[in-house]
């Protein structure tokens, strides 16, 4: 039978970090047999720099310090050869991208953090689970895929190796002048409305009942149900993305009207992660290596998001995108964040409180290349984000349907939602969020 083997690639920062050797929970065990530094491999074309400093950008540090692993799961191969390939494209990847395999440090003045590009590696750790493939409940990450990902005590960077048709001259641009802010800075008010330094987000609520704790389900939607979701919110007018965002804020609405009579009144707020690379680099593709991410946000009455129909909603959903899609945006948010560094900030639908509503960001994972992650043994039978416990706020992200067959179209889609919220979605919308299951994966 085949069993499946995983390999944790982490920034060397995260050495010290509380994986155990052998964790063991709901089921099976996930065993570490190896744990091994891969060093960037030599290159007389690309000599590679020694202890430099790469500041982070100011859009580098407006994004929380959350750790959204990435998980790839793929069939046992015919040849155990899989991790010394994994391990020889890792160092020459390390070649150009070099920062990857340094560490992130204080700067000793601001106590911002920046990376220390030292060449110290990244550790491979592979690992061994006895279970098979198809025995893995994905559509509860909790119960699956955190048992392949690292518990990290320092933030780290993601690292993801492909083999590509790209020319070698293609090689990562870590020029932060890009993004510097403008001088003299202009400062646009209307920023402080969606971004607020850290020191002002409130405590986090405690709570005691258990379906308001966060946690993750993963579904697939299929395609025609995408489609359908489109027509209902504009006839075409909106994106899927647009419509698909506008339904699931009507349901966390109607979820928050029906378990508190004083919630309608409440406002409710949907944040979607913007990305501005095209519009400050003006070039379709861009080597920027580095965030170029905004998270921009509306709220809502509770009852209005309720009782006034889907269309009304994505318009909303439009107006939040509208406005954030432009170079001025941008330019605004870094002259907004650089008067004042070095506190860091975080956008505002990160601060609920207490007397909010229900809040969540959604993310597109459309460009998620889970079919292109082939290493030479086959592309991933499925993929998926996947966040630590503890953050909070909702958190939504899309991704293309691995399955090629008769799935063209098809949604991954990961929810990181209340439980209650969950449990809602899944009794108001059977039809459209399926909970992923091996037969649809046609493992």
């Amino acid at each position: 039978s085949s069993f499946l083997h995983s390999l944790k690639f982490l920034n060397r920062v995260s050495s010290h970090s509380r994986l155990m050797t052998t964790s063991a929970a709901r089921g099976f065990h996930v065993t570490t047999t190896r744990k091994e530094i891969v060093a960037p491999a030599s290159s007389p074309l690309l000599p590679l720099p020694e202890n430099r400093i790469i500041s982070l950008s100011n859009l580098d540090l407006l994004l929380p310090p959350v750790d959204i692993n990435v998980c790839f799961f793929y069939k046992k191969p015919l040849y155990n050869t899989t991790n010394d390939v994994l391990k020889t494209s890792l160092a020459e990847a390390l070649v150009s991208y070099y920062v990857l395999a340094g560490e992130v440090v204080a700067n000793p003045i601001t106590g911002e953090p920046e990376i220390l590009c030292n060449n110290s590696g990244v550790e491979v750790v592979e690992a061994a689970a006895d279970v098979e493939l198809r025995e893995l409940n994905l559509h509860d990450p909790y119960q699956s895929i955190a048992k392949f990902v690292p518990m990290k005590v320092h933030g780290v960077f993601a690292i993801q190796i492909s083999r590509s048709d790209v020319p070698t001259s293609y090689v990562p641009s870590f020029n932060r002048s890009l993004l510097n802010s403008r001088r003299p800075l202009i400062i646009d008010s209307s920023v402080d409305q969606m971004y607020m330094p850290v020191t002002s987000l409130p405590l986090p609520q405690e709570t005691t009942n258990p379906d308001n704790i966060l946690t993750s389900r993963i579904y697939y939607i299929k395609a025609d149900v995408v489609q359908d979701l489109q027509t209902q919110a504009g006839n075409g007018k909106r994106t899927k993305l647009e419509s698909f965002s506008a339904f699931l804020w009507k349901l966390v609405a109607k979820h928050a009207a029906t378990t508190d009579s004083k919630v309608p009144n409440l406002k409710s707020k949907f944040g979607i992660v913007v990305d501005g690379r095209k519009k400050l680099t003006e070039q379709e593709t861009s080597p920027y290596f580095g965030n170029v991410l905004s998270v921009p946000f509306g709220e809502q009455r509770i009852d209005d998001l309720t009782h006034k129909p889907l269309s009304w909603v994505a318009d909303e959903v439009h107006k939040v995108l509208e406005s954030s899609v432009t170079k001025d945006h941008f330019l605004n948010l870094i002259d907004w964040i650089e008067i004042r560094r070095p506190v860091p900030v975080v956008s505002r639908i990160y601060g609920a409180g207490s007397e909010d509503g229900p809040a969540f960001v959604v993310s597109s994972g459309k460009s998620f290349p889970v079919t292109r992650i082939d290493f030479g043994w086959g592309s991933p039978v499925f993929g998926s984000y996947h966040l630590p416990l503890g953050s909070r706020t909702g958190y939504v992200m899309t991704m293309p349907s691995p399955v090629v067959d008769n799935s063209a179209g098809d949604w991954i889609v990961y929810l990181h939602l209340e439980k209650g919220q969950l449990k809602f979605i899944e009794q108001e919308a059977p039809h459209v969020f399926k909970p992923i299951d091996n037969d649809y994966l046609k493992i």
